[in-house]
């Protein structure tokens, strides 16, 4: 079996979990972690991840942040500078682009039910402008349902930290991890 097939499985394992009432916004978010070179074949799996979550009762829609940079800076006034020389990207003009991306993702995630999973993909492409930490914990608590982070990176079971990318110091966060490896009976 694949590595990706695992991990589908590990998810779906998850899913027929009996759904807690009353847990905090941290407590509904789900990490899903694997090595940032899956990234492709994990996206490619995003239909099977669907089909998962709709075959156990619970509704499903995708959130990308690829593009979000991108767009937010063609979209700005002062594009063409930013493209020109990147170094005037001050960290003013970053934290316009993180409160816009923390609205745009609190927006999304109400309008869910809360038995819905959203599933966020392309955290990567905020790196190295934001920490994923902080976009994450600026959101839980506008999750409905669930919301399942697709994370490339790291995850120490000892510390409970996350690394993005396996490039930062990492975070600790009180999210569940599906692994894998304890999915599997």
């Amino acid at each position: 079996m694949s590595r990706v097939s695992d991990l589908v499985d590990a998810y779906g394992a998850e899913l027929a979990l009996p759904w807690r009432a009353g847990l905090s916004g941290g407590e509904r978010v789900w990490m899903l972690v694997y090595p940032p070179d899956m990234e492709r074949s994990m996206r490619a799996a995003l239909p099977r991840f669907e089909l998962a979550t709709s075959e156990s009762g619970h509704g499903c829609h995708q959130i990308d942040l690829t593009d979000n940079l991108g767009r937010w800076l063609a979209g700005h006034r002062h594009s063409a500078a930013f493209f020109e020389d990147p170094s005037d990207l001050t960290p003013a003009i970053i934290d316009q682009f993180e409160s816009n991306l923390v609205s745009e993702l609190r927006e999304r995630l109400t309008a869910g039910s809360t038995n819905d999973v959203a599933i966020l993909m392309g955290i990567g492409s905020i790196f190295p402008f934001l920490r994923a930490s902080s976009v994450i914990k600026a959101i839980d608590d506008a999750v409905s349902g669930r919301l399942l982070v697709l994370f490339p990176g790291l995850h120490d079971p000892e510390t409970h930290s996350f690394r993005l990318l396996d490039a930062r110091d990492g975070f600790n966060y009180r999210a569940r991890v599906i692994d894998p490896q304890k999915a599997i009976t």
